[in-house]
């Protein structure tokens, strides 16, 4: 069994060459869904994690997260996509169909 059910990778990737994660502001969204799933209780052993991730290599799409194992992924645009992600998908397994890519 693995230690986590499912992971929610947060492109953080800040580039000096181009469209990048980071230029939507990537990092301080990733930092406050994660106090939010906290706060829901939904992270640690068994549960979930929210990590930042370097470049997921599409930063034309961006900007993107995917969640593992179920090789889902997303565009979001503000905190609360990135909330009903936590909230629908890595909660209670739904995807959330409007934010998937």
């Amino acid at each position: 069994m693995s230690y986590y059910k499912r992971h929610l990778f947060i492109c953080t990737n800040a580039r000096e060459d181009g469209v990048c994660c980071q230029q939507h502001g990537a990092l301080e969204k990733r930092k406050e869904v994660k106090d939010y799933a906290k706060q829901l209780g939904l992270t640690g052993q068994g549960k979930m994690r929210v990590n930042s991730a370097g470049c997921l290599d599409r930063c034309d799409e961006g900007p993107v997260a995917v969640v593992y194992p179920d090789e889902i992924w997303y565009r979001y645009e503000s905190v609360d996509d990135l909330k009903e992600i936590v909230h629908n998908h890595l909660e209670f397994g739904k995807i959330v169909e409007r934010l998937k890519i």
